[in-house]
């Protein structure tokens, strides 16, 4: 037996799988029916513990295709029922092997259905997860829990490139704040060279580097932890084009003078609905956050650009005076077959007409 504990005092019994070392983070629950590898390797839950929403987990095992980074960054993994003999041609490792491998501990048989209404109910709550019974030991540990600079343990150590797909049009700088790789591919597909930068590259080495535009990318925890790249952000802002998703896309905010603001529960799933205020077209969307830009706090020059329909929050801003925007959902994750990827060409083209507006000023 073991059980997942809450800060507030609650508990859930299951059974340990994966790892199974006692752990403490962050509770949160994720509303995706299907793509559970893709979530465990989505760097943006980096010390949390995460809730699967659906009930059957691990059914088709784990494979070498489908991660969005390379390791689970996540502290453990909550499930309703583990399958138990799973199927699938590409399957490497079952889920809990995987789990084994990657020193992620995860409960299994949780009432994830009773977890989610709790979470929904009094926000995000701290946790743990420990074999037996718990000690009030375990209970401080929990409620003592903080955890901050989850950028750090994800961006990358050293600058590198990824070649266009095809024919080169552009060059671009990434800056990894945990990036998925999904981002990745969605521009190199589109002919862009890209050169990945750790987060905390100051805006002076990018600048250097000769690049045509600034990829802000996803990544995980508060915002406000990260002053050097919000002041390289800034200073980027005002010389070249650039998109920002998720984390990045709430550093542009801070980095304009906005405000970020944790959120009751935050947005964790694939399902979504955005509105693009512009085009007048509803999208899902998968996401992954914690905090949100106040829209109140947006300076002049700022639009937004994107709603989210379920509680009417920001999904997007534009800022008129620059060639900047960016999106707090992710569409490199497309809810369909093509859904917000759009917008990648929407950067595209906004970096090719400021190239020559450039050639043309010069």
């Amino acid at each position: 037996m073991a059980t997942l504990i809450l800060e507030d005092g609650s508990r859930y019994e299951g059974t340990l799988f994966g790892h199974q070392q006692s752990v403490t983070g962050e509770v949160v629950f994720t509303t995706g029916m299907t793509g559970y590898q893709e979530t465990l390797t989505d760097p943006s839950y980096c010390g949390q513990i995460v809730c699967m929403t659906y009930p059957l987990i691990g059914n088709v095992g784990i494979n070498d295709l489908d991660n969005e980074s390379e390791g689970v960054r996540m502290r453990g993994f909550i499930v309703s029922e583990l399958c138990d003999v799973p199927s699938n041609w590409q399957m490497k490792k079952t889920l809990d092997q995987y789990l084994k491998v990657q020193g992620v501990t995860g409960i299994a048989g949780v009432d994830t259905r009773a977890l989610t209404k709790h979470v929904r109910n009094f926000g995000t709550l701290r946790g743990r997860i420990v074999e037996g019974e718990p000690t009030e030991e375990d209970f401080a540990l929990c409620r003592a829990h903080e955890m901050h600079d989850q950028v750090a343990q994800c961006t990358c150590k050293a600058s590198y490139d990824v070649p266009a797909e095809g024919e080169e049009v552009l060059r671009l700088a990434v800056m990894d704040f945990g990036l998925k790789r999904g981002i990745l591919h969605s521009l190199t597909r589109r002919g862009c060279a890209l050169r990945v930068f750790p987060a905390d590259t100051p805006a002076k080495e990018i600048l250097e580097s000769g690049c045509d535009g600034v990829m802000l990318t996803n990544g995980p925890g508060d915002p406000e932890d990260n002053p050097q790249a919000i002041a390289a952000i800034r200073e980027l802002m005002d010389k070249l084009p650039v998109f920002g998703i998720c984390l990045g896309h709430q550093l542009m905010a801070l980095a304009m003078g906005g405000r970020t603001v944790k959120m009751k529960y935050g947005h964790h799933g694939a399902n979504h609905p955005v509105k693009d205020l512009a085009r007048g077209l509803c999208a899902v969307t998968p996401q992954n956050h914690n905090y949100m830009v106040d829209p109140e706090s947006l300076p002049a020059g700022a639009v937004v650009t994107h709603v989210n329909w379920n509680d009417q929050t920001v999904e997007g801003v534009r800022y008129t005076d620059r060639h900047a925007f960016s999106v707090q959902f992710h569409p490199e994750a497309c809810g369909g077959p093509r859904e917000t990827s759009y917008l990648f060409d929407d950067f595209v083209n906004m970096v090719k007409e400021a190239k020559k507006g450039d050639a043309h000023n010069a």
